[in-house]
Formats: structure tokens, sequence, C-alpha cells
């Protein structure tokens, strides 16, 4: 890792050095090739990586651009269905209602990878590439013609063409270019960890929507399963504060018998979930990519892929731009990145507020169990539904 930067001026600078960032930084490499003159900042480069609960649903289309940019990692868990209930919490049977079991295509619609072992296979490569990661904080910056200038919080100071903001969902560049949004609280909290299990998943994900939210157990290999674990907020402040064995009680109380005995593996987390879109993902001299522009609900699984989505579309369109010896920062170049991601995930955040909204009022019980019902005996429905889910 380099600590410094050298003051010629960056072709792009990318804030944040999480898995969105990394994956910028090396698609645009891959596209562009060594003269590409790209940086990463992020002070967190400064400590080693930390454990980390949390794990991805990584679609069809995602997988092929982490593999293409050399950073798949290994031990990468294949989803072969979802399997979708709706009940209260201690009915004796959860009856599926929806069971999505039908490959797209000759490959598994998604696969599972914890997220430690993401980000490490994304700055191992991003080291062996030569990309200049830079363990600093981008403090300031100022648009001016033809560049940008940033301040570093050691003081230094950079220009760059382009810098792209892939520091999260409070993005301080976001608020520094001035772009409002649209966002809210959801009055739950996600509670995320990894468990052992006896019994084997056979590689099938399960959604349970309960009263308090969605719980799911998401298939990693080893007989584990990643616990994404959506409650209320009074609800899960009180479970957050549990004792290990107590949390695990809890955890088999809603997953049901069919795991056997669980164990826990690793720390807990939790976060507060929430709404946000940028009203625009375009300033001058700036782009937001993944959290920063978008945060959905993670019911569906789909917040990083549709980060990966716009590092596609941000390092395909940037690439053409160059090639054609056009400024990759100007406002055209960022006005075609925005009508490329703005469908999309306008349409991903609408749809997860709905389906959170469908699965919420107990009164919408019978209706949302009917709907399923006909997409379960629907098999072209289905199929385009799996379609969507691998990015086909």
């Amino acid at each position: 890792m380099s600590g410094s930067i050298s003051p010629d001026l960056l072709d792009v600078a990318v804030a944040g050095a999480g898995p969105t960032g990394l994956a910028l930084a090396l698609a645009l490499r891959r596209e562009l090739g060594p003269s590409l003159r790209v940086a990463v900042f992020d002070p967190a480069l400064r400590h080693p990586a930390r454990s980390e609960p949390r794990a991805s649903m990584i679609a069809a289309d995602g997988r092929r651009l982490l593999e293409s940019i050399g950073a798949w990692p290994d031990d990468a868990t294949p989803v072969a269905g979802l399997r979708i209930t709706d009940s209260r919490l201690d009915d004796a049977i959860r009856p599926t209602f929806l069971e999505l079991a039908e490959p797209a295509s000759d490959e598994p619609f998604a696969h599972m990878a914890p997220d430690a072992d993401l980000r490490a296979a994304l700055r191992d490569r991003a080291e062996r590439e030569g990309v200049n990661l830079v363990a600093d904080a981008i403090e300031r910056h100022e648009p001016l013609a033809g560049r940008a200038a940033l301040t570093l919080r050691s003081g230094a100071n950079v220009e760059t063409r382009l810098l792209a903001a892939a520091d999260g969902a409070r993005s301080p560049i976001r608020g520094r270019a001035g772009i409002a949004t649209s966002e809210f609280a959801y009055d739950q909290i996600a509670l995320v960890a990894t468990v052992s299990h006896e019994a084997p998943h056979a590689g099938v994900a399960v959604q349970h929507f309960l009263p308090g939210g969605p719980f799911a157990m998401l298939p990693l290999g080893g007989d584990r399963s990643s616990l994404v674990w959506s409650e209320k907020r009074a609800v899960a402040e009180e479970i957050i504060r549990l004792d290990d064995a107590a949390f695990v009680a809890e955890v088999a109380r809603r997953a049901g018998p069919d795991y056997g005995a669980i164990g826990l593996v690793g720390p807990r987390g939790s976060f507060p979930l929430r709404f946000l879109l940028a009203r625009s993902f375009v300033a001058p001299r700036v782009v937001l990519v993944g959290d920063a522009g978008h945060v959905v609900h993670p019911l569906a699984g789909q917040g990083f892929n549709a980060a990966l989505r716009d590092v596609a579309a941000l390092s395909a369109i940037l690439a053409d731009a160059a090639r054609r010896g056009e400024d990759i920062g100007s406002q055209t170049t960022l006005a075609t990145y925005e009508r490329a991601r703005r469908f999309d995930v306008a349409s991903l955040a609408a749809t997860t507020d709905a389906l959170y909204r469908l699965f919420r009022p107990e009164a919408a019980r019978t209706l949302r169990d009917v709907g399923m019902g006909l997409v379960d005996r629907t098999p072209g429905l289905k199929r385009r539904i799996v379609a969507a889910a691998s990015g086909g």
C-alpha cells in the first residue's frame, strides 16, 4: 500500500476502500490498463481487516464482474434455491408460499460470500495490480476547470479529473457536493451474524416473513449460514442486549427445527434500516457509487448487486469516453452514467420498499399469500423472477 501519491493529475480519485470502491478501481484498471492514474483514499487502509459478521448475496452478473477483475472470493457458496414462508412466530407449521429453485441458465442464480473474504480478495488484487491505496481521507474538494482540487486530512493537495464517492450511506462527499437525498428510517434494525447448524442447508436460502420483519438464513460453506434478521426497533434493542446463548435461542426459535442445533460463529452485528435515494448521482467532477447514491431494505439482498451494476456501468462509460479522447469527468460523460443507472436504481428502491410495506401489515397477509401462491404455480413467471435476481 502506498502512503503517498504522485503530484501528477489523477484520472480518478476513489473515496472509500470498501468493496464498491476497490471494485471500481480494479474495473477501471481492467478497462483502461495501468496507464490509468487511479488512487483509492480511506483512513481505514491503515488498519488490518476486522472480523465482519455480514455476508453478501452476489447475483450472476456481479460474480462475472468480480471474476473479470480477479477478485472472486474462493469460498463463495452457490445458492441453489430460495424458499419463502409467511407465518407468525409461534406457528407450528410454516408452509412454503414461494420456492425458486429453477436455474435461469446453467449457473447458480447467486452466490453467498462473507464480506470479510470479499474485502480481502479485492484488497489483495488491488495491491497486486498496483492500485494506489492511500490511507488518508478526502476532507474537501473544489471543482475547477477540467479537474477537481482535493484537500486530504493530512493537508496534502491532490488534483483529479473525477472524484468517485464510494464512501457509504452517510457520504461526506455527497453532502459537500450539495446533492440532496430522499430518505427515511424504517422502524427496524437488522441483526446480522454467522451461525452454524447441525443439518445441512443444501444451498437453499430461506426467508421467513415474520410479524417483526424478514428473517433470512443464507447458505455459507461448512454447514453455516449468514443470518440477516430484521426486527422491530424496540424488540431488536432488547435482543442486542442478550448474551450469546440467549441470542442463539431466539435465532433457533425463528429458524425452526429444520436446521437442528444452532451455534454462533464469530461476532454479532446490527444496523438500523433506512431508505436513501440521491436526487442526482452526479455533480461537477463528482459521481456517486453504491451506498453513497442508494440504500435499500436488505430483504431482497440486492444492495451490493446494485453497487456492482454502478461499477460496471461507470467503468464502461469512462473507458468509452477515454478511448474517444473525451474528458472523463465532464458533465456530458457523467450525464451518461446518470441516465444509465437512474431507472434501475429507482426501480429497485421502489420494489424493495413496496415489498417491505406489503409484508409489514398483518391485514394484508391473505392478499400477499395468494399472490405468492400464484407465482409459485406459474413456471414462466418464476423463471423471470430468478433471471431478474441473477442479473440475467
